[in-house]
């Protein structure tokens, strides 16, 4: 099992720090390739940047309320890389990256996610 794990290529697994503004502030984000990868995959789908991205992920996070002293927003940006991931390997999400995902309808797309117990 661990041969398909431990032979990736190892600059999938390399941290890079990019500068984005976040409300005007410039702050550093440290992801792994992998990630940043998945991210400019999801961004071109609806045609936005990394930064653009990352941006309005902020800011509807920031609006929804669960950003708070407690969140690691960077750790939602790997979630967020691995739910695409996951929805597009349930069908939920079009795997065809022609298909934006602002046209996508959300509760349709969630509705059969499982939710770990609280």
């Amino acid at each position: 099992m661990c041969q398909i794990f431990i032979n990736a290529d190892p600059e999938l697994y390399a941290t890079r720090s990019r500068s984005i503004r976040l409300h005007g502030v410039a702050t550093s984000l440290r992801l792994e390739n992998l990630f940043w990868a998945v991210l400019e995959e999801i961004g071109e789908r609806d045609t936005l940047s990394v930064p653009q991205l990352v941006s309005r992920l902020y800011d509807e996070l920031v609006a929804s309320g669960r950003l708070d002293e407690h969140a690691n927003f960077t750790s939602f940006l790997r979630v967020t890389c691995m739910r695409y991931q996951q929805l597009q390997l349930a069908g939920r999400i079009p795997t065809d990256p022609r298909i934006p995902i602002r046209g996508l309808d959300a509760a349709w797309v969630l509705a059969t996610e499982h939710r770990p117990a609280a």
